[in-house]
C-alpha cells in the first residue's frame, strides 16, 4: 500500500441521484467523466500515486475507470478497490454486476472492509478510504446520504478536496 500522503480516494453518487441516471451517453455523464479524468491527472501532477475506490454504481466506477486509465499512461500509478462487504453488488443489474467484477479484477489492491454486510459497512468503507488518503475527489450535489457523510468526514479529517460538479450545464 502507498502512503496517504501520495494518495487519492473519491466518494459520488450512485446513479439514483445522478440527473441521467444509468444513461452514460448522455452529455452531462460524458462531460462529468471528463472532469474526473482531468482530476486525476491534475492528481499525479502533483504527486498522487495510489487511487482508492469505493466501487459502487455510478460515479464510483466512473472514478475506478478514470484511475485504470490514467494506470494505463503512468505505470507507477495503483488502483484499490476498496470493498464494503462481499456481497456489494451481489443485487445489481447483470451488466453492472459483471463491470464491477472487471473493474474489481483490474485493480492493483483489493480490500474487504467487511466480511459481511451490515448497516455501517459502507460508512466503515468510506472512513478506511479517507483515512488512507490525503485528497478527495468528490462528485457531489450536496444532498444528504453517503456522499455528503463522506465529504463531511474528509474535512473533519483534513484532507484536501476537489470538488467536481455533477452537471454543469
Amino acid at each position: 500500500m502507498r502512503a496517504r500522503q501520495e494518495s487519492c480516494c473519491f466518494t459520488g453518487h450512485r446513479p439514483g441521484k445522478l440527473p441521467w441516471r444509468y444513461n452514460e451517453e448522455d452529455t452531462r455523464c460524458l462531460a462529468l467523466k471528463r472532469r474526473m479524468a482531468d482530476a486525476v491527472e491534475t492528481a499525479y501532477e502533483e504527486g498522487f500515486r495510489h487511487f482508492l475506490c469505493g466501487m459502487a454504481q455510478g460515479c464510483d466506477l466512473y472514478f475506478c475507470e478514470a484511475a485504470l486509465a490514467l494506470r494505463e499512461k503512468h505505470p507507477d500509478v495503483t488502483v484499490e478497490a476498496a470493498i464494503p462487504c462481499p456481497t456489494q453488488a451481489d443485487t445489481w443489474p447483470n451488466a453492472q454486476k459483471e463491470r464491477y467484477q472487471r473493474l474489481v479484477a483490474a485493480c492493483d489492491f483489493e480490500t474487504m472492509v467487511s466480511d459481511h454486510y451490515t448497516s455501517s459497512c459502507m460508512q466503515r468503507r468510506d472512513r478506511y478510504m479517507v483515512d488512507h488518503a490525503s485528497l478527495l475527489i468528490a462528485a457531489f450535489d450536496g444532498s444528504a446520504g453517503g456522499t455528503r457523510y463522506t465529504v463531511e468526514y474528509a474535512m473533519r479529517r483534513g484532507l484536501a478536496i476537489v470538488d467536481l460538479p455533477i452537471s454543469a450545464d
